[in-house]
């Protein structure tokens, strides 16, 4: 009887005598109905001693939350709690030993399973509690991430926000440590749960009858079912094209197509959120194109059409002058125009004046001379970063949002031009740059240039600490100018900005301006010229005001997260053990 195996619990008069008993490796022991019976004493909901609990017919009842269990198997009766490991018992002499190895050991599968319920049922613990184990077993993020998604879908309103945090966080797991990348994947899974709880389930439509019909005229009726928000056609219309081999760039632009036929549609969120769904099915593959695809089509049923509204209208008229943009694009001179020279600081310039007819004119020019429309868009999202870095706090403190949502939308523009070559889509350019137009006023007074600040050493936990006060802006943005000018890593600096988000109860927006950042710097990564420093110093002074500006908060959702990690790693919660 080898004591790596067995353990030792005492004799069973004495277990009967004190009814329950811990012993060695945190294991109680209980006497009850004239049997022995041994469990973990941590209940799995938060790790409350189960010792101090009561048993009665069979059922151990733990007293903080009364969360029940199987005394015999350990199983639970709430499924907000989860099974308790139990051990085998066996009795030699009147001398009671205890296995050291629990009968019920979880599995990769029974994990997943887990997740899936915990997002079913709306419960935080449990998706921590199922995140923490996937991951340190090793499990792929984007393994976890596909459950989310494939959840998400498939309840609900369709694509929104919840579904947007998770791939939005699965983009920058890189920038991450290890806790980084499981609250990461926590905080988006646990927003895809609250979004979808109380939702009926969605099913999707049948395709059309097999019929000869091309992709362009597929394209043309979805276009046509938009117009008119019939949800229904456009997602039988789009399933149909799914269905007779559209590529991913096929269906991406008849989607987007759509969406940019009108102005801005939602302030950004339409564009946005399409986005994510194509970078979602990028990296997680082709067998969640439909459910996917299909969830963007609510977006269209009732979205706010912006050239319809007073401030695209008046004062100044941007509409006519949109349209009137748009058709010269259409022209087929327009393929033949000249090459323009054009200067990025001198794009940048113009897209932060109050002259939005002249910015207008610029774009046109520029892309009927031959300008790349993903370099013009970089230098959208730059102004757009600029708009946040130059927000005054004076402002009232909702209208961090209105220059949140032309960065996050300018920065999905980006991507998508990047990786298209449909004309249409530059449409989506001019609605970004009177987004950045209409945010002039937020930059009125302008807020002082960041100035390194004195006496720190510029250890990235100084930062965190700033933030542990409210209102630190300009405090945030002057220890990211000291960091710059000390030339420390940039790299370390968007991982402590990472965990500063990650650390709080954020909400949607700082998740797509962490994550909208990051890439965006990165893309300025391989040039090392003047304008591309002062690109990547805006994308850290930006992320750093906007997340001091939204800090801190109850930090529930870590602390739920930590509870779960140190369940899993066996440590004891709570003194009385």
């Amino acid at each position: 009887m080898g004591s790596e195996e067995w353990i030792y619990a005492g004799t069973f008069e004495e277990l009967k005598q004190v009814h329950s008993k811990i012993i060695r490796g945190g294991i109680a022991v209980f006497y009850h109905e004239d049997e022995i019976r041994a469990i973990d004493n941590r209940c799995p909901h938060l790790g409350f001693p189960l010792h101090l609990g009561s048993v009665c017919d069979g059922i151990l009842t733990c007293h903080w939350h009364h969360a029940r269990f199987d005394i015999c198997s350990g199983g639970t009766l709430d499924p907000w709690a989860d099974d308790v490991p139990a051990y085998d018992v066996k009795a030699e002499d009147g001398q009671v030993w205890v296995s050291s190895r629990s009968r019920n050991v979880g599995s990769v599968e029974k994990l997943k399973r887990r997740l899936r319920e915990g997002l079913e049922q709306n419960i935080g613990i449990v998706i921590a509690k199922a995140v923490v184990g996937l991951v340190e077993s090793g499990v792929p993020s984007d393994d976890i991430v596909r459950i989310g998604v494939s959840f998400g879908t498939s309840q609900g309103n369709g694509w929104g926000a919840g579904l947007t945090i998770l791939t939005a966080m699965r983009n920058v797991l890189s920038k991450l440590d290890p806790s980084g990348q499981i609250l990461a994947l926590y905080h988006g899974l646990v927003h895809v749960a609250r979004a979808s709880s109380g939702r009926a389930p969605r099913h999707l439509l049948s395709t059309l009858p097999p019929s000869p019909a091309p992709i362009e005229r597929l394209m043309e009726w979805y276009r046509s079912c938009v117009e008119v928000r019939d949800t229904q056609g456009a997602e039988k219309v789009l399933l149909t094209a799914i269905a007779n081999g559209a590529s991913p760039e096929q269906l991406a632009d008849m989607m987007l197509i759509s969406v940019t036929d009108h102005f801005y549609l939602d302030g950004g969120h339409t564009f946005d959120f399409h986005n994510k769904a194509f970078e979602a099915l990028a990296s997680l593959g082709p067998s969640l194109t439909e459910p996917i695809l299909a969830s963007l089509v609510p977006l269209i049923g009732s979205p706010t059409r912006s050239e319809e509204l007073h401030h695209w209208q008046a004062p100044v008229d941007l509409v006519t002058p949109l349209r009137q943009a748009f058709e010269r694009l259409r022209q087929p001179a327009a393929t033949a125009a000249e090459t323009v020279q054009w200067d990025e600081q001198q794009v940048l310039d113009q897209l932060l004046s109050d002259k939005p007819i002249e910015t207008i004119d610029l774009l046109t020019r520029l892309l009927l001379g031959g300008a790349a429309p993903d370099q013009l868009a970089r230098l959208m999202c730059l102004a757009a970063a600029e708009r946040i870095v130059r927000f005054h706090t004076q402002n009232d403190f909702g209208d961090w949002v209105a220059v949140l949502h032309s960065f996050t939308y300018a920065h999905a523009v980006q991507v998508r031009l990047r990786s298209s070559k449909e004309p249409l889509l530059n449409r989506a350019l001019y609605y970004g740059a009177m987004a950045i137009y209409h945010d002039r006023f937020l930059n009125v007074p302008r807020a002082p240039k960041p100035k390194p600040a004195s006496g720190c050493g510029y250890e990235p936990q100084e930062l965190l600490d700033l933030m542990d006060r409210r209102q630190q802006v300009d405090e945030a943005a002057g220890w990211v100018a000291g960091y710059l000018k000390e030339m420390r890593d940039p790299q370390v600096l968007l991982g402590t900005l990472g965990l500063s988000l990650l650390r709080e109860d954020a909400e949607f927006h700082s998740f797509q301006l962490y994550e909208a950042a990051v890439a965006e710097y990165d893309g300025w990564e391989a040039r090392s010229d003047a304008f591309a420093n002062q690109a990547k110093e805006t994308y850290l002074f930006a992320c750093a005001r906007y997340l001091a500006a939204h800090a801190p908060s109850a930090r529930e959702l870590p602390h739920t997260a930590k509870i779960a990690w140190r369940l899993l790693r066996g440590e004891k919660l709570f003194e009385e053990e």
